[in-house]
């Protein structure tokens, strides 16, 4: 089956119990946002607002709230999707076994999409920006957001819907210096197709048309997140998906119009005319600050009739974005390393906000006459994956090879760290690119957007046990304390606020060389940390403060450091400085006011609406 609309997806999804509707009155101000993640949390239905303070529209969330809801709202086309992410992957493996893919050729020529005649049965009327819901998530958030968007453009210079882009990119609604119902703001990040599109708009000097659809058929917003190969059009594998073709139209203004969205803006983008935009909580798990990003003129507002506002919230791992990723892995399953030759798997590790921290395995087949025992091939692979598409916004990459152990899981976070340090020469194996790009979200770099990476990189057999226990014998002065241990061979210490990178910087290297002295035997990475207690608890608290909060080639220490032929690297452990900086962004803290209330309207059923 195939939803033709929104609607027909959330009475399918009700009718089979993974939806309730709240009727109460819930002010879209953190208290929607409150009762989402409630919800998620407790791996809970979908959400219908029925009943949106300031707004006639109601509202829909956590429709992609667990990989089980996600996978039974695609459960007719989902198997015919992955073969055809196949074949656009790997096209022998059709000449290898034709007739196993002669179904999924079907859909996909039927997905193709559909340019109506008309939209006037579908366009039922025009509503206002102040109208739509205004959907505030976090208590610093610079005003109301768009959080599910589908935001289509086109080459200006190969117009038509196959060459055209569709990216799901926030757009802020009011707030700032935006002028109410006629201007909002359009954020995207690096390495993102709307960003080519601007580029040669501003290159004629033409205004960029961008048309913002919000609800229809969920396939139409999956395919707006969907990382897909470069020719493949998102609009066709909304079609294949959906099983319905991405019907439509263009206004009287020449604006690219979803005959299936339930809301439609439109609107132009000028070369080099910009307003300050954000702060955003965002999903590394802290706030995105005010920055200069694209200003959108808003033209119209469409909405169909009886239609339905789609939202989520994001925010620190994991969020309903977490199961986004975990259906596009389910989809895509081997594509990247189809890709890249010798790379078996890669993983960005959602517990560290995605972007920070990247796990791969891949082969070492240079030298199959000798033993390996240092890094070839995988260098060659890392310096790939560093430079593939939003891979390359990775700060931190660990990648082994997959000799050492076909059985490795690169889901398995502990399990791989434990992999790379037992094996790892920290006088050889780790390689900095430094000056160059990371996410726009994150703000553990020198600048926006501006950062710096490191490969940690490991192979061959096993080098040394890993110390499951602090020794006592080991030293601790300031500025490390209270000693923890998240895992076999690592160390978190708590330390002083930072200050300055000279004073800090110094410090710590003053207590690496009185440590030389030290049997560091076991041990192969500390972390220093604002508190350490908070950190080791968890595997995840562990990747989440270790990586996003440092920036390597600012906050990676090591103690018997050295240079070599501008090579670094160091014969005891490895120390990254994770502690807050004065230049991070805050953290993503819930209102304590908000939270209260939310639990008081929960209480009315004994349970939140009756859901948790």
């Amino acid at each position: 089956m195939g939803y033709n609309s929104l609607a027909a997806c959330v009475a399918d999804l009700e009718q089979n119990g993974h939806l309730v509707r709240i009727k109460e009155e819930v002010d879209p101000y953190l208290e929607m946002a409150a009762v989402h993640m409630r919800v998620f949390d407790a791996e809970g239905p979908a959400l219908f607002f029925e009943n949106i303070k300031g707004s006639k529209f109601p509202a829909v969330s956590n429709l992609f709230g667990t990989l089980g809801r996600s996978k039974f709202m695609f459960r007719d086309t989902l198997d015919h999707v992955k073969k055809l992410v196949d074949v656009k992957m790997n096209p022998m493996s059709v000449l290898k076994n034709p007739f196993a893919y002669v179904g999924s050729s079907m859909v996909a020529l039927g997905a193709l999409p559909w340019k109506k005649r008309s939209g006037a049965p579908i366009l039922y009327g025009q509503t206002q920006i102040s109208a739509l819901p205004q959907v505030v998530n976090w208590p610093m958030d610079g005003g109301a957001f768009v959080t599910m968007p589908q935001v289509y453009t086109e080459d200006v210079s190969h117009p038509g819907i196959m060459q055209a882009n569709l990216g799901m990119y926030r757009i802020q609604l009011s707030g700032n210096d935006y002028v109410l119902d006629q201007e909002i703001g359009l954020h995207y990040q690096l390495h993102r197709g709307i960003g080519v599109h601007q580029t040669k708009a501003n290159e004629l000097g033409m205004p960029l048309k961008v048309s913002i659809f919000v609800g229809g058929p969920p396939s139409h917003a999956l395919s707006a997140v969907m990382p897909l190969p470069e020719g493949l059009s998102e609009m066709i594998f909304a079609g294949t998906l959906g099983n319905r073709r991405f019907r439509y139209f263009y206004d009287e203004e020449g604006f690219c119009i979803s005959a299936d969205a339930d809301f439609v803006i439109t609107g132009t983008v000028y070369p080099n005319e910009t307003k300050p935009e954000g702060p955003f909580g965002d999903h590394i798990g802290y706030y995105s600050l005010t920055h200069p990003f694209p200003l959108m003129k808003v033209h119209r507002v469409y909405h169909r009739q009886n239609p339905i506002w789609s939202f989520t919230v994001v925010g620190r791992p994991p969020q309903e974005d977490t199961s986004f990723g975990a259906l596009i892995h389910e989809i895509t399953g081997n594509a990247i390393p189809q890709q890249i030759n010798g790379l078996h798997a890669v993983h960005a590790v959602d517990p560290a906000g995605v972007h920070p921290l990247l796990f791969a395995i891949g082969s070492e087949r240079y030298t199959p006459y000798q033993e390996v025992d240092r890094p070839q091939e995988v260098l060659t692979i890392a310096n790939q994956l560093l430079g593939t598409n939003q891979l390359s916004l990775a700060k931190y990459l660990f990648i082994a090879a997959r000799e050492d152990n076909p059985q490795l899981d690169i889901h398995d976070i502990p399990d791989f760290f434990i992999h790379i340090l037992e094996r790892i020469d920290l006088t050889r194996d780790l390689h900095f690119l430094t000056n160059t790009t990371i996410d726009t979200l994150d703000y553990s770099g020198d600048g926006l957007n501006a950062g710096s990476k490191v490969t940690f990189a490991a192979v061959g057999k096993k080098k040394r046990e890993l110390r499951k226990e602090i020794p006592s014998s080991l030293d601790f002065p300031g500025p490390f304390n209270q000693a923890k241990m998240p895992l076999p061979g690592v160390i978190v210490v708590d330390g002083k606020p930072f200050t300055t990178y000279r004073g800090e910087g110094d410090a710590i290297e003053d207590w690496c060389r009185d440590a030389q002295s030290q049997d560091w035997d076991g041990i192969q990475l500390i972390v220093l940390a604002d508190d350490a207690a908070f950190t080791a608890d968890t595997v995840n608290n562990f990747v989440w403060v270790t990586f996003t909060r440092s920036n390597p080639a600012y906050d990676i220490y090591g103690i018997d450091s050295f240079t070599s032929f501008k090579h670094w690297g160091c014969k005891g452990p490895v120390i990254i400085d994770a502690r807050r900086k004065p230049h991070h962004a805050p953290d993503l803290i819930k209102d304590e006011t908000v939270e209260r209330r939310v639990d008081r309207l929960g209480a009315k059923g004994g349970s939140l609406y009756g859901v948790i």
